[in-house]
Order: structure tokens, then C-alpha cells, then sequence
């Protein structure tokens, strides 16, 4: 009785955690990261509205309602995407914590170890206070090298799940989603979160042991409320656009340097010139050095969604235990096997799931009618897998 009472305790207290993310600055949904993506939205929102004849069709039809309609558009929440990313996101998150516990300390101690001769991270942090000029321009280094080689890895990782067919069937659920909003980010299978905090984690520590031995201690990287000071600017300049229907692009050559919201959406659309492109969570140079970099004048041809039918993954259960059954096809064929395979993906939105509520979306959301972009002929054509999910760029546990 003890032990039940013990795991409904931690699942309670995780789940409070969950909710109360917006608190937490940590998370992507911190309360001042959404503010501060909510005034970008209102600048774009004006933008729009005074030069509409520069705006896509979407963003000036968009435009012409009010600033609260442009935020949240009727075809955005009346459609059964949204709502189940809401639901997905508590359920994933608690679940996936239990999963996962203990692998990325694991991680990050296995790698460090590695590099540093043997050397444990609590010994490596009794000797990391430094202070001076000389030691913050150290800090401020080796904050960037860390963000170098956890964004590479995580590009590469991202990349793999895109070209091998057995990962994605895991990553697909990231990319299942139709329309987007903030919450689309949790939206991830828990194989890739494992995928991704082993090896950023490994990455990091690795990292974290070099600096030992090339400074004799690991140095502190500047933060913000307790996060990382280049992580955190990333946060405040719109990151919670990327999983959004609003585009924002940098003019010329920043987006080549810099990623912006547009960066991430190219990534998540089902356009043939917009598969397998952008695979950087933070460097786009990634892209650029690797010639996976793609991005158009406007967004007039980013759709979301995978170019495979994705009507299957209707539910929070069937978002976690469908890829293990299609991973299993391809184990099993020799190939990548779509859920209805041969079906392209439909522009009409699933039927209602057979599911019950609580694992799916609610009856309110499904109103076809609003749901009539017709998907291109050539992009029926196109059947091979595509396509972070973001939310992998976080330090892994145990790493401080």
C-alpha cells in the first residue's frame, strides 16, 4: 500500500510541475517567453495590416480580423489537432518523465568521465567558481562552445530521424500535427526524447570534461533566472512563433545566422521543396554547411502535416504505440510502411476517433467546413518520410 501510495505521489507531483510550467523558466512556455512572442505577434499584426499588399494571402486574410482572431484563429482551435496537443502535452509529459528518469544525469556523468580522466562531475564542480574578465570571457566561450555541440548533435540526430526509415516512425508523431500553436512543441514520441537525451547528454558531458582538462575546471556559464543567457534570449526573441501559424523570417542574410520562427515552420511543412530541409534547432549554419537549408520569401506554401496520412494518430495512446507498430512493419518488410500506405494525406480532418474523450480530441473541434485547403497534386506524389521538435535543447538533469 505504501509503494501505491508512493508512485500516485510522484505522478501528483509531476503533474503539478506540468502545470506549472508558465511559472518555470526552464520551460518554453515560461510566462514572459509567451509575452514576449505575443508582442512580436502584435508588431507582425500591424506589419501586416499596413502593408498588405506585401503579405501572403493567408497573413493578410489572417490580418483583416482583430489582433485576438489573428492570435487564435478559427481554423487553428477548430480544428482536432490543436486540442489534442493540449491533451498530449500533460499526458506525454508525466508519462515520459517516468520513463526516462535518471538518463540524462546518466548521460551527461557517462561522457564526462570520458573526457575528463575519470574525474566525477560533483569533483569537477567543487573547483568551478571563478571570477574576472579573463574568467567571464572564458565563460561566455565555453556557454557558446556547449550551445555548438549540443545544437549538432541534436542536428544530426534530427537529421537521421528524417532519413532513416525505422526513426521516422517515432519522429512522425512530432510531425503529425495539421496546425500548430506553442503546445505543439511536447507533441514528441518518447523514443526521440530518449534518442535525444542520451546523446546530448553524452555530448554535453564530453563537453563539460574537455574544459576540465584544457582549464583544470568546468567553468560557469552566464545566466538569466537560472538559465543559460543564450538560451534565454533564444527564448524571449519568439520562440513560441516557431510552433505557431504567425510567420516572422529575418531580412537577407540574418536568417542564415540567426533562427527564426520561418525557419522551423519550412521545416515542419509538406511542400516537395520543403522536405527534409532545416534540421537546426538554434545554428542554422548547420544547414547552410550541410545543404539542408531552404527558405522561401513568404510562407505561401507551408502547409503542416506529414505528406503521408496521419489520421491514425488521433489520440494520446495511439500518438505513443502506433510508430512502435509501423516500426515493426518496416523491421519486418524492409521498408517504410505508412499507416494506410498509398493514402495520401486527406485535406478533410479524421473522423471522429473511436477513443475515448479523454485520449482525444473533443467532439467541438471537428466542423469540416472550416477545413477546405485542397493539398497539391504533386504533393501526393511525394512518399517518403520527412522531417525538432523542440524541445530537445534542454541541459539534461544532473549536469549541474
Amino acid at each position: 500500500m505504501d509503494t501505491l501510495m508512493n508512485m500516485i505521489t510522484a505522478v501528483l507531483d509531476r503533474l503539478v510541475d506540468v502545470l506549472l510550467m508558465p511559472f518555470n523558466p526552464e520551460a518554453r512556455i515560461y510566462f514572459a517567453y509567451v509575452a514576449s512572442s505575443i508582442l512580436i505577434a502584435w508588431l507582425i499584426w500591424r506589419k501586416i495590416r499596413r502593408d498588405v499588399a506585401t503579405a501572403s494571402a493567408n497573413d493578410a486574410e489572417l490580418a483583416e480580423e482583430s489582433f485576438t482572431r489573428f492570435l487564435f484563429p478559427r481554423k487553428v482551435w477548430t480544428h482536432p489537432s490543436a486540442w489534442l496537443d493540449l491533451y498530449y502535452m500533460v499526458f506525454h509529459k508525466v508519462v515520459s518523465y517516468f520513463l526516462l528518469l535518471g538518463l540524462g544525469g546518466w548521460a551527461v556523468s557517462t561522457g564526462f568521465r570520458a573526457t575528463s580522466g575519470g574525474m566525477t562531475v560533483s569533483q569537477a564542480l567543487d573547483e568551478s567558481a571563478r571570477s574576472g574578465a579573463s574568467d567571464f570571457l572564458i565563460a561566455v566561450g565555453y556557454m557558446f562552445a556547449i550551445m555548438l555541440v549540443i545544437d549538432f548533435i541534436g542536428w544530426a540526430i534530427h537529421y537521421l530521424q528524417h532519413r532513416v526509415p525505422i526513426l521516422w516512425q517515432f519522429h512522425k508523431v512530432h510531425h503529425s500535427a495539421e496546425v500548430m500553436h506553442p503546445i505543439s512543441n511536447f507533441r514528441e514520441h518518447p523514443i526521440d526524447n530518449f534518442a535525444y537525451n542520451l546523446f546530448i547528454g553524452v555530448g554535453y558531458g564530453a563537453t563539460n570534461g574537455v574544459a576540465v582538462n584544457m582549464l583544470g575546471y568546468t567553468p560557469s556559464m552566464p545566466v538569466l533566472l537560472g538559465v543559460p543567457v543564450l538560451m534565454f534570449l533564444f527564448n524571449v526573441v519568439g520562440y513560441n512563433l516557431r510552433h505557431s501559424h504567425i510567420w516572422l523570417r529575418w531580412p537577407g542574410r540574418l536568417s542564415l545566422i540567426f533562427p527564426s520562427p520561418a525557419h522551423h515552420h519550412v521545416h515542419h511543412s509538406s511542400h516537395p521543396d520543403h522536405l527534409d530541409k532545416n534540421f537546426a534547432f538554434m545554428f542554422p549554419a548547420w544547414d547552410v554547411i550541410f545543404r539542408t537549408y531552404h527558405m522561401p520569401e513568404d510562407n505561401r506554401d507551408v502547409r503542416f502535416g506529414t505528406v503521408e496520412d496521419s489520421s491514425e494518430l488521433n489520440s494520446c495512446l495511439r500518438l505513443y504505440f502506433v510508430p512502435f507498430r509501423d516500426a515493426w512493419r518496416v523491421l519486418r518488410n524492409g521498408k517504410a510502411v505508412a499507416p494506410n500506405e498509398g493514402k495520401p494525406r486527406q485535406a478533410s480532418p479524421p473522423s471522429r476517433p473511436a477513443a475515448p474523450l479523454w485520449i482525444g480530441p473533443p467532439p467541438h473541434a471537428f466542423r469540416p467546413a472550416e477545413l477546405t485547403s485542397e493539398v497539391p497534386a504533386r504533393e501526393k506524389q511525394v512518399a517518403r518520410p520527412h522531417r525538432l521538435d523542440e524541445g530537445y535543447f534542454v541541459v539534461p538533469r544532473g549536469a549541474d
